[in-house]
C-alpha cells in the first residue's frame, strides 16, 4: 500500500535549484536543460524521460539519457535510485512486448504466475529502437511485492552525453507524512500493521519495533519488501519542500 501525502507535489530542478509544482516542471525543463548543458563533447540524441510511481504519483523524477542507451541501462538506474532491495526480476512493457531482466534470483519461479502475458525480449535493446517522443510505457520491479512505474518520453534534443550515462533533471521533494499518533512528521512505516506512519518516538512504542518497521524514504517502493533507500549516498534525496511551496 503506497504511503501518500495529502498536499500537492512539488519538486526541485537539479539544474537551476528552483522549486516547481509537478504539473509545470516538464515545461520548465524544456528550457532549463539546454541552458545548463555541459559544454563538452560531441552532441548526441538525448531522450527526456518523465518517471513516476504508477500507484504513487507523488514520487516522480525527470531524467535525460542518450537515445542509444539500452533499456538495461535504464533498469540499472531505476534500481539504484528507487528500487533495489533483493535483486528481484524486472520488466518494461512497451506496446505489447515485455522486455525482461532475469537476475537469476529465487523469485524467477514467480515469472509464470505474476509475469507478463506478452511476448518477451531482452532489455539489451536501445531506447531509440523501441521508443519515440510522446510514448508512455510501464515498468515493474519484483514480481511478488511489485513496485510499478509509469514512464513517458517527454521530449528529445541534441546535447552533451551525461557523464554518468543518466542526468537527473528534477525530483520530487520527500512527501511529509504525519505520524498517526501525534501528527508530527513521520520517519517510519509499520509494515506488520496497516502501513501506517510513525514518528521516531511513537514507532519505538509499537509492538515489533525492531523488525516490523522500515524507514520512510523518498521512493515509490517505500515500505515494501526490505527496501531502505539507495545504497549510494549521492542518489538519496530526502529534502522536503521549502515553506514557500
Amino acid at each position: 500500500m503506497p504511503i501518500r501525502s495529502r498536499v500537492p507535489s512539488y519538486g526541485k530542478c537539479f539544474l537551476c535549484g528552483g522549486t516547481f509544482a509537478k504539473n509545470v516542471i516538464g515545461r520548465h525543463l524544456k528550457k532549463c536543460a539546454p541552458a545548463h548543458d555541459p559544454a563538452k563533447g560531441k552532441p548526441v540524441r538525448l531522450f527526456h524521460l518523465a518517471v513516476e510511481g504508477r500507484h504513487a504519483p507523488d514520487y516522480w523524477m525527470h531524467l535525460e539519457m542518450p537515445a542509444s542507451a539500452t533499456l538495461a541501462h535504464l533498469d540499472d538506474f531505476l534500481r539504484a535510485v528507487w528500487l533495489e532491495c533483493c535483486g528481484h526480476l524486472s520488466v518494461f512493457i512497451i506496446g505489447r512486448v515485455a522486455y525482461e531482466l532475469d537476475t537469476g534470483m529465487v523469485d524467477a519461479i514467480w515469472r509464470h504466475i505474476f509475469g507478463s502475458p506478452y511476448p518477451t525480449r531482452s532489455m539489451d535493446v536501445e531506447l531509440q529502437q523501441v521508443l519515440s517522443v510522446g510514448e508512455t510505457f510501464t515498468y515493474e520491479y519484483d514480481f511478488g511485492t511489485t513496485t510499478e512505474l509509469k514512464l513517458k518520453v517527454a521530449g528529445e534534443r541534441q546535447g552533451a552525453r551525461p557523464a554518468k550515462g543518466v542526468r537527473v533533471l528534477a525530483r520530487n521533494y520527500a512527501p511529509v507524512i504525519p505520524c498517526v499518533r501525534c501528527g508530527r512528521p513521520a520517519h517510519w512505516v509499520h509494515v506488520w500493521g496497516d502501513y501506517e506512519a510513525y514518528c521516531d518516538a511513537h514507532a519505538q512504542e509499537e509492538e515489533g519495533w525492531e523488525e516490523g518497521f522500515l524507514p520512510l524514504v523518498n521512493s515509490p517502493r517505500v515500505g515494501m519488501c526490505a527496501y531502505t533507500g539507495p545504497d549510494a549516498e549521492e542518489l538519496r534525496f530526502e529534502e522536503t519542500a521549502p515553506e514557500k511551496a
